[in-house]
């Protein structure tokens, strides 16, 4: 394997040569703290001033909004735990079934996490991935204390109408967060448009280090924190701050801000091609998603009797890196959350690859994974009892489970 095509851009990117370059000095030689005194430690402070406001341009906030933290996890949590504590008498949280971890997991685990009682609404999506503005509409009440949607889906790049449902939420009064880890950096946001309260990044989402991250939090917005230490971050955030990080995250999202025309054409374009390809030259495939609505570096697609694993590890062999919509990789038997909440068809959830690109990416890189992987799909399905019972059903004969005649 003499080469890497990397095809996994969401679920980690690499650190942009640029953004590297302007962090090397802060690991050895810059090395102060930034809550220093002195000059040495002072003349790092104001290089993560610059950092936050960088960031803020990239969604037109203001820089005093800007909080960093260690990821995008921290950021979610902060958000949603901040709003149950500045509305204590309100015990209501709305998101949707195809939320990441991050939000899902936690806001199932609030009871123990606060020993209160909670009830949380987890709106379901349609077979293209979307909400039910509607159903959305009449899920809040006056107990709801907050409304975490996300942005962008992870798997299927599904963009939810972010703008209308934090107006509606701020029309009842309720606060309203969105996980944009996956769509800051890939399309256009200005909070100053928008009605949300709180919002979070992930630096290792768009070119920058793993380990940082931002929570915006709208300036006059209750706020309680998270990690609760030290003066940084205005009080909001405890813990010295991760600099060298900080610094690589802003200097990403002035690289973002500059690719974010290359990422709604160019790379828009090679994710149709690999995409349309794949469907026109492999039988029995399925886009996952909205075909417009999502995010224009991503390709969810499933191939019917075949685990999304297997698939996996033969594109390895080609040097091709891709994720499975599949659960299987971690060692469970059941298909992602995403695809269920979706309906997509148990044939069809367990073989499904998810394909993210980015500026990186070459059509060269496209065409090659073209010619791998209809044949591996082949061969894979070649070994598939469940693609020999098919076959055997259009065919006539017994499906292979029973003794029946299709």
């Amino acid at each position: 394997m003499s080469k890497t095509i990397y095809m996994d851009n969401n679920a980690t990117t690499m650190v942009a040569p640029e953004v590297f370059e302007e962090m090397r000095p802060y690991f050895c030689e810059l090395y102060g703290n930034p809550s220093s005194m002195h000059s040495f430690g002072g003349q790092v402070g104001q290089v993560v001033e610059e950092a936050r406001l960088r960031v803020a341009r990239l969604i037109n906030a203001e820089p005093e909004e800007i909080i960093f933290t260690s990821c995008g996890t921290e950021s979610d949590s902060t958000a949603i735990f901040s709003a149950l504590q500045s509305k204590p008498e309100k015990r209501h949280v709305v998101i949707s079934r195809v939320e990441h971890p991050a939000v899902k997991n936690l806001c199932e685990n609030l009871d123990n996490l606060t020993g209160h009682k909670h009830k949380v609404t987890q709106l379901p999506v349609d077979e293209e991935g979307m909400l039910d503005m509607e159903q959305y509409r009449e899920s809040l009440s006056d107990d709801t204390a907050v409304v975490s949607m996300m942005w962008a889906n992870n798997e299927t790049g599904v963009l939810f109408p972010i703008a209308e449902m934090a107006a509606i939420a701020r029309e009842r009064g309720i606060l309203f967060h969105t996980d944009a880890v996956q769509a800051v950096g890939k399309i256009p946001i200005d909070v100053k448009k928008l009605a949300m309260d709180f919002l979070s990044i992930s630096g290792h989402k768009l070119h920058a280090p793993k380990g940082t991250g931002v929570l915006y939090v709208r300036k006059g917005t209750p706020f309680a924190p998270f990690l609760i230490g030290g003066h940084q971050e205005q009080g909001r955030r405890g813990g010295t701050e991760n600099v060298t990080s900080i610094i690589g995250l802003g200097k990403a999202c002035v690289l973002a801000g500059h690719y974010m025309q290359k990422e709604n054409s160019t790379v828009r374009l090679l994710r149709d091609k690999l995409e349309q390809g794949l469907l026109a030259t492999i039988p029995n495939a399925m886009r996952n998603g909205h075909k417009t609505e999502r995010l224009p570096n991503t390709a969810n697609i499933s191939f019917e009797y075949v685990e999304g694993e297997a698939i996996l590890l033969h594109l390895d062999r080609f040097g091709i890196c891709a994720s499975s919509g599949s659960a299987c990789t971690s060692g469970s038997l059941e298909p992602s959350h995403v695809l269920r909440a979706m309906g997509v068809p148990f044939t069809a959830a367990h073989g499904s690859i998810r394909f993210s690109l980015s500026v990186y990416n070459t059509e060269d890189e496209v065409d090659y994974v073209l010619e791998k992987l209809p044949p591996i799909i082949a061969d894979l399905r070649q070994m598939s009892p469940f693609w020999e019972d098919r076959a055997k059903i259009a065919g006539g004969g017994s499906c292979g489970s029973c003794s029946c005649q299709k």
